[in-house]
C-alpha cells in the first residue's frame, strides 16, 4: 500500500478500502474442503449433579 502519512483520514480510508478490494480479486481464498466446524474440538458435557447446580 502507497504511503498514507499526508492524506486525510477519509483519504486514507478510502485507499485502504480499495487496496483491500484488489488484493481480495488478485488472490481469492479457495472454497473449504470440509463443513464448518466440522474440525472443533468437542466437548464432553460435564457430569451433572448436586454441585452443579
Amino acid at each position: 500500500m502507497a504511503n498514507t502519512k499526508n492524506l486525510s483520514r477519509e483519504e486514507r480510508k478510502k485507499a485502504k478500502r480499495a487496496t483491500r478490494k484488489k488484493r481480495k480479486a488478485e488472490k481469492p481464498l479457495k472454497a473449504r474442503e470440509y463443513a464448518r466446524g466440522s474440525q472443533k474440538r468437542k466437548v464432553k458435557k460435564l457430569a451433572r449433579g448436586q454441585a452443579k447446580r
